[in-house]
């Protein structure tokens, strides 16, 4: 490249000619890539249709069809919630019965020609929202965790069991309304930053989005229609065998659920098949490494570890202390998968904030270097990056913008709301324990919405358990510790989750071109109709089964003792511990460490590793549901073997009718319950010296 005239005026000739043929190439290789764009490209399929205004996008028949499938959805996860804890994502469930409510509604209104708004995937997008907010609420409202373990039955099975408060319907709705908006707020102003800057995935709700965006499609929409109806064939059958079970129920370790079907000996040690349809659909839409990381945690504690502690009775713990207490074996069962769960839990908080931080310097890093370059050639190069599709999504996702001003507004308001109310509803939680909480949440909750874009992982459990441990170990036990680590971790908790919802529901918005403004709007009524549903189903629960959260109860609720325990383990320290115990929490706290590594240094073979939390959920429940969910597995991979087309077409939808069936039975079995109605029949099992016994008994 010369400088001089003559340089440029002896090469000029050649110049042109190369540029001719460059820009002819180039110009071939554009049109090329414009042709495959098209074939692909999502919204060339839709730019027929108009996009409704943010406001119409908001529609009172989704909120209806919403309100009705939230209370659906907050019945499964609730029920999810107190038997094991393992909640799969129901996305595609509320996605597709959400499709099929309002496009059955919309075609019966078409019909009569009182239809004024057709359906579309923008309104479709509201619905998923609106009824994913609401049901998380049952999650992270802390009913199978933090705030059932605030009770009195979960603290008699304590060795603290003076700082306790019982559930009541209206200091829970206010609890949950004070503290389940602020997350919400907090990641508002970082939308733009998050979907159009970092392009963050949000897997779940990219996903979403693509099932939304394939409904409203001629082919998609058959295919729905299609799987609606293998849908609603196996919920009626997963309904139906709920209630043919309940028949054999009389009294308790009576029915299939007590079925010894791999002997008695097995049984005892919570080895069996129980017949339930909920599992066995959450083994179908699981991952085939959580099946089989639960179910050898269940052989590797109750299989293995156990019997051998129990030989140590007398030695290790008093004898006759019975099943259930803390400083016999249940101690062990209970802070071992406690060491485990926190191993996991912080192995995976620090992978994600390394994630965060490094993704952050990166992104910071090619911003700079974009800046380096000379604006035409920025120009170029954004114009060459961006397709039809994300021109598309970012001018609509831009449109509608949120102030600033609103969102940091919002947050200072709820906060003070919240700090001068919550001490009146649990007075150990000081206000100025909220308000250090509240001060590092949109940290955090940055962080836990950011690794959820990479990850899809969010970490609002383990965020939780943090808050417990400080904010009780700053309260004491002289001060209801207690109490005030468990309701700091509602406070993080409902945070960091509802922050992290909502980033992936911008995502669904963004890929759809559902408005970020009906997204929020929609979020917030989701969380309002959250905050009113889920503690409803959780009291006809917690009134119509009596023993509910103890260890032989259909509703165990193991996470309530868990979270429990943690909190009296951040106030009291070690010194309530049985024997050995410590030694073997810090050995499985080491192992779930261990084993992630070796699962991340491992690559894509480390898929075959197991999972560390899924290994400690059998810890102390035990291993039966894990069977369930092989089975499950099961079924879905044979399936796969068979017609691999049609399992990924209807396994979900398979999977999701068997959860929704034997799911909505519970509000029926809850009704028979609380007017006294008990089964007719108790179907047991005995080994024959028993039975020899009993008839011996009878003839006498």
């Amino acid at each position: 490249m010369a400088d001089d005239g003559i340089g440029d005026v002896v090469v000029d000739n050649g110049v042109e000619s190369l540029n001719d043929h460059a820009d002819g190439e180039h110009e071939l290789e554009q049109n090329d890539k414009k042709l495959k764009e098209e074939e692909v490209s999502v919204e060339r399929v839709f730019q027929h249709k108009v996009v409704p205004s943010w406001r119409n996008q908001l529609t009172l028949r989704a909120f209806a069809v919403s309100l009705a499938l939230s209370i659906l959805f907050s019945f499964i996860v609730m029920k999810l919630n107190l038997t094991t804890g393992i909640i799969p994502s129901l996305n595609v469930s509320a996605g597709l019965l959400g499709f099929f409510f309002l496009k059955t509604w919309t075609k019966f209104l078409e019909k009569s020609g009182m239809l004024r708004q057709p359906f579309t995937r923008q309104e479709n997008t509201v619905i998923q929202t609106c009824v994913v907010a609401s049901s998380g609420i049952a999650f992270s409202g802390g009913f199978g965790s933090y705030l059932f373990g605030m009770s009195k039955r979960v603290a008699d099975q304590t060795s603290e069991s003076s700082d306790f408060k019982d559930p009541k319907l209206g200091w829970m709705i206010a609890f949950l309304f004070v503290v389940s908006f602020l997350g919400l707020f907090s990641v508002v102003p970082l939308r733009k930053i998050m979907i159009i800057d970092f392009k963050l995935t949000y897997p779940s709700g990219t996903a979403t989005a693509h099932l939304i965006n394939s409904f409203h499609t001629p082919q998609g929409a058959k295919l729905a229609k299609k799987q609606v109806k293998v849908l609603g064939k196996f919920f009626s059958f997963s309904f139906l065998w709920g209630f043919f079970q309940w028949f054999y129920t009389a009294t308790d370790q009576c029915g299939f659920q007590a079925f010894p079907s791999l002997g008695l000996k097995a049984y005892q040690n919570k080895f069996y098949f129980d017949f339930s349809a909920t599992y066995i659909g959450v083994g179908m839409i699981c991952p085939y490494i959580i099946n089989v990381s639960v179910l050898l945690g269940g052989i590797l504690s109750w299989g293995l570890m156990w019997p051998l502690i129990q030989n140590k009775e007398g030695d290790w713990y008093p004898k006759d202390l019975g099943d259930g207490s803390l400083h016999g074996i249940q101690g062990y069962r209970v802070f071992i998968s406690i060491g485990m769960i926190l191993g996991d839990g912080l192995y995976n908080f620090f992978k994600v904030i390394i994630h965060t931080f490094f993704g952050l310097y990166t992104h910071v890093r090619d911003k700079r270097r974009e800046n380096v370059l000379p604006v035409d050639d920025q120009d170029s190069s954004l114009s060459l990056k961006q397709s039809y599709d994300d021109q598309r999504r970012i001018e609509l996702f831009l449109k509608d913008q949120i102030p600033t001003w609103f969102a940091i507004g919002g947050y200072v308001a709820i906060a003070a709301i919240s700090i001068s109310t919550l001490p009146h509803i649990f007075p150990q939680l000081k206000w100025y324990y909220i308000l250090v909480i509240y001060l590092t949440a949109p940290t955090l909750a940055f962080c836990n919405a950011y690794g959820c874009g990479l990850t899809d992982w969010s970490l609002a459990s383990t965020y939780g358990n943090i808050a417990i441990f400080t904010i009780g170990a700053w309260a004491g036990s002289s001060h209801g510790g207690v109490l005030a680590g468990l309701a700091a971790c509602g406070v993080m908790m409902n945070i960091v989750s509802t922050a992290s919802d909502l980033s992936q529901d911008f995502k669904t918005g963004y890929l759809t071109l559902a408005s970020p403004r009906s997204m929020f709007v929609s979020q917030i009524i989701g969380t309002t109709m959250g905050c009113v549903v889920s503690p409803c189903v959780f009291w006809i629960f917690y009134n119509a089964f009596s023993d509910l959260g103890t260890v032989t109860s259909e509703y165990p609720a193991p996470y309530a003792l868990v979270f429990r325990n943690m909190a009296v383990l951040g106030v009291e320290g070690f010194k309530t511990l049985p024997k050995n115990c410590l030694l073997l929490c810090y050995v499985l706290f080491g192992f779930a460490i261990l084993i992630n590594l070796i699962k991340d240094l491992l690559g894509k073979r480390g898929r075959f590793i197991p999972v560390p939390m899924a290994m400690a959920i059998p810890f102390y429940v035990g291993p039966y549901f894990a069977i369930d969910m092989c089975v499950g597995s099961l079924i879905l991979f044979v399936w796969e073997k068979m017609n691999k087309a049609k399992a990924d077409a209807f396994g979900p939808a398979v999977a999701s009718g068997l959860i929704c069936g034997d799911g909505i039975w519970t509000l029926p079995a809850s009704i028979l319950a609380l007017a006294g109605i008990k089964p007719p029949i108790c179907m047991k099992f005995l080994s024959r010296a028993t039975n020899e016994r009993v008839d011996a008994f009878l003839g006498s």
